[in-house]
This record gives structure tokens, sequence and C-alpha cells, in this order.
């Protein structure tokens, strides 16, 4: 797959951090994710129908590991 015209976006709650972010681009009809710190490196590719259900599951709490 070509990311070479892909614009990467990270969370704006991401500012001024170099530690733990990701970064999204919409490639195609595809959602690809990459780590900021390595943007050479490999990437994640979800539909869009599937990145939906992901981000739904994060803001539901689904993956929250504090008590």
């Amino acid at each position: 797959m070509n990311f070479s015209q892909a614009t990467w976006r990270k969370s704006s709650l991401s500012q001024g951090t170099t530690d733990n972010c990701v970064e999204v681009a919409l490639v195609s009809d595809l959602v690809a994710v990459r780590d900021s710190k390595d943007p050479g490196g490999p990437k994640l590719v979800f539909s869009s129908a599937g990145w939906a259900a992901f981000l739904g599951q994060v803001k539901a709490g689904d993956f929250d590991t504090r008590p």
C-alpha cells in the first residue's frame, strides 16, 4: 500500500508530547494508523467500519485498565 500521499494527523490532545502518540490517515476508503515516533515503520490498516467500531469501544471505556 502506498502511503506517500497520505496526510497524517495526530490528536490535538497530543500537542506538545512526543511519547505514546499515534497518527491516522485516510487512504482511499481505509484508515491507516502509525506510531508517531516511527513514521517509516509499520502501519495498521482498518476498514472505515472497523475503525469506527474501535473508536466506539474506546469512547465507551471498553479498554480502560484503571480501576
